[in-house]
């Protein structure tokens, strides 16, 4: 029943997530707050797939406007009875629900391969990425990170931003779970009522 209820409001989470993973990944291509390095292309390329503006950015923004409006009693009706109203708004609810998983997931995924690659920075050897073959383990070596001489912090930056990116997207991506699991229960639980009372009359 809590899940059933909270199923609305967690439409309404997703407004602020991705609001804020669009203006974080904005950030990404100013580091230290300049502009030089986007427009010399000096930028990690998993940056340049917009999965923070574009997937779970604007499209889980889309689908969260979607979704509340869809919630609305009043939005839509599609056929005589309002239990199977309900029922097809849920069964549209699901499918925007599960892209909404799709889109996070798969940004969650992109924004993961990028902090395991590193940043593009320039060192003693040029602009390269060079954490790329560590898999990872640069991010608790810290006496590794100077080896980026430009731009300044650059580690610190790609870390910081890319990690808020996962934590936000993979939030996205539990919520988008929770609100299926939230509509299946109410269409089933909608379509047995249904039946329910068809057969006592």
């Amino acid at each position: 029943m809590a899940l059933e209820t909270c199923g609305s409001c967690l439409s309404c989470l997703l407004i602020p997530l991705a609001l804020w993973s669009i203006v974080v990944n904005i950030l990404l291509y100013f580091p230290n707050g300049k502009s030089s390095h986007a427009t010399s292309y000096q930028l990690p390329n998993y940056v340049w797939y917009f999965e923070g503006i574009c997937f779970s950015g604007v499209m889980i923004l889309l689908l969260a406007v979607i979704l509340i409006t869809l919630e609305c009693s009043m939005f839509y009706r599609c056929c005589q009875s309002e239990s199977c109203n309900k029922t097809y708004r849920s069964f549209i609810s699901i499918v925007l629900t599960l892209l909404g998983v799709a889109f996070s997931g798969y940004s969650c995924i992109i924004f993961t391969l990028g902090l395991i690659q590193g940043p593009f920075c320039n060192s003693s050897g040029g602009w390269d990425y060079i954490f790329k073959d560590t898999a990872g383990r640069y991010l608790t070596d810290y006496s590794a990170w100077s080896r980026c001489t430009e731009p300044a912090n650059i580690v610190e930056w790609n870390i910081i931003l890319f990690s808020i990116l996962i934590a936000l997207s993979g939030l996205q991506l539990i919520i988008c779970f929770l609100k299926v699991a939230a509509e299946l229960k109410r269409t089933l639980c909608g379509t047995y009522s249904v039946f329910v009372q068809a057969r006592t009359l």
